[in-house]
């Protein structure tokens, strides 16, 4: 049984006993979001991330959701990306093709990769280019409160150190307000060179969850959700808030160990 508690605006805590409890709550959550935005507006805008993330998702290409849910009207979208080639082990385009997206009906149109034949930088323009198009015709929202992209869905994992994305703790990305996608070429993880949504659009998605296991991660957790004070680092995960959106983490009882208790209700 998930234990399930608000923090503040910390937003939701869902906390599982096992991993394949985590799996099977996500996937739920998944096709329910899929469900409700297809109904509102034709569509599903989805980012994904690396890591751990994609194989955490695997119920959705099994049985009922791979039947349930309706494919052809995701559109997929990365909320960073490594500047490698797509078939590079590094990529996370890569990792998501083939834990997840070659596995149901997704339409190959829809799935919006970057540009792999040029810079970083150039990968960074390129890619908000691609996003701002999608604004214009609304397969992206926009955000009600500035001229952000609204996706229905971000889903980020989280960095022993705290990074979500490709933000990385005191890095001068965490500070770009106007851009949507930036470039960073001293990234502290190899690869180096990446792409990554700015803070101002991860926090302008109708939804975002952050999906976190293992103990490597429970000090981050702690400081990203916890009421920890002025005098404990400020790390990427505790900037992401979302404005008018709801925020949800999964976690496994490892990642959630140094929570405070008294965040479950």
């Amino acid at each position: 049984m998930a234990l399930s508690g608000g923090h503040k605006n910390r937003g939701e805590l869902r906390i599982h006993e096992s991993l394949d409890e985590l799996r099977t709550d996500l996937a739920d959550y998944v096709a329910e979001l899929s469900e409700a935005s297809v109904k509102e507006r034709g569509v599903f805008a989805i980012a994904l991330s690396g890591g751990s993330l994609i194989g955490l998702m695997g119920k959705l290409c099994e049985a009922p959701y791979n039947k349930t849910v309706d494919w052809s009207k995701w559109y997929i979208f990365w909320a960073d990306e490594r500047v490698v080639a797509k078939n590079h082990a590094d990529s996370n385009y890569k990792l998501a093709k083939d834990g997840l997206l070659s596995k149901v009906p997704i339409v190959p149109s829809h799935v919006h990769s970057i540009n792999d034949s040029v810079s970083a930088e150039e990968a960074a323009d390129d890619y908000e280019f691609v996003i701002r198009q999608l604004v214009k015709t609304r397969v992206v929202s926009v955000s009600e409160i500035s001229d952000c992209p609204k996706f229905d869905l971000i889903l980020l994992g989280l960095g022993p150190d705290g990074h979500v994305a490709s933000l990385f703790p005191n890095h001068s990305a965490l500070n770009e307000r106007e851009e949507w996608v930036i470039f960073i070429t001293d990234s502290p993880k190899p690869p180096p060179e990446r792409i990554t949504f700015t803070l101002p659009v991860i926090n302008s998605a109708s939804n975002v969850a952050v999906v976190v296991t293992g103990d490597s991660k429970a000090e981050s957790v702690h400081l990203a959700v916890d009421d920890v004070g002025p005098d404990c680092p400020l790390i990427p995960a505790r900037m992401v808030q979302p404005t008018m959106g709801k925020l949800v983490w999964f976690l496994d009882k490892l990642a959630a160990s140094k929570l405070e208790d008294s965040n479950l209700n």
